[in-house]
C-alpha cells in the first residue's frame, strides 16, 4: 500500500516541513507516504477563482496514480475518529490498493477532484490553514498506525 498526499501549495514555512517530516519518519516501512506538492494557481484581485481551482484540479488529477483510490479532504466530508481512521487503514492495507489523499488550495478542491473521489473525509468542521492540514494529516496517519500496532502513543 502506498499513500500519496497531493497538496496544493509549495514553499511551506520551515515549521511545516519539520512537523511533517517528524511524523513521516515515524511511520512504519509498510506504510509508505509520499508528499506531492503542486503549485498554487495564480490569484489576483481580479482573477477568476473558479479557473484557478480548475487548474489546480487538473494538476491534482494528473498527480494521482492510475487505479488509486482517491480520498478528498473536504469540510463537507464524513468525519472519522482516530480509531475509525485506523479501521480504514487496516482495510486499505488488506485491499492492496494505493491511495491518493487530496488537500486543496485556499479555495478548496476543484469540483472535478471531488467527483473523482471515492471518499470525502472531513478532518474538522473548522476551517484549517492548509499548511497545518499537512501536519495534522500525517500525525493522524501515524497515530492510526500506532493503534494498529497496539502501541500506547494514541492514548
Amino acid at each position: 500500500m502506498r499513500i500519496r498526499l497531493i497538496a496544493v501549495g509549495t514553499r511551506m514555512p520551515d515549521w511545516v516541513e519539520q512537523g511533517y517530516n517528524e511524523y513521516a519518519k515515524r511511520l512504519p516501512r509498510d506504510c509508505s507516504v509520499e508528499l506531492v506538492e503542486l503549485p498554487l494557481a495564480v490569484r489576483s484581485k481580479n482573477s477568476d477563482i473558479a479557473r484557478a481551482m480548475e487548474k489546480e484540479g487538473e494538476a491534482m488529477m494528473a498527480a494521482f496514480g492510475k487505479g488509486d483510490t482517491v480520498i478528498a479532504l473536504d469540510v463537507k466530508g464524513k468525519p472519522w475518529s482516530t480509531e475509525q481512521l485506523a479501521e480504514q487503514m487496516a482495510g486499505w492495507k488488506m485491499s492492496g490498493n494505493n491511495y491518493s489523499l487530496l488537500i486543496g488550495g485556499p479555495d478548496g478542491l476543484a469540483p472535478a477532484c471531488l467527483a473523482q473521489a471515492t471518499i470525502r473525509w472531513s478532518l474538522s468542521p473548522l476551517t484549517l490553514p492548509h499548511p497545518l492540514v499537512r501536519i495534522l494529516l500525517i500525525e493522524q496517519l501515524y497515530r492510526a498506525t500506532t493503534i494498529l500496532q497496539n502501541h500506547p502513543y494514541h492514548k
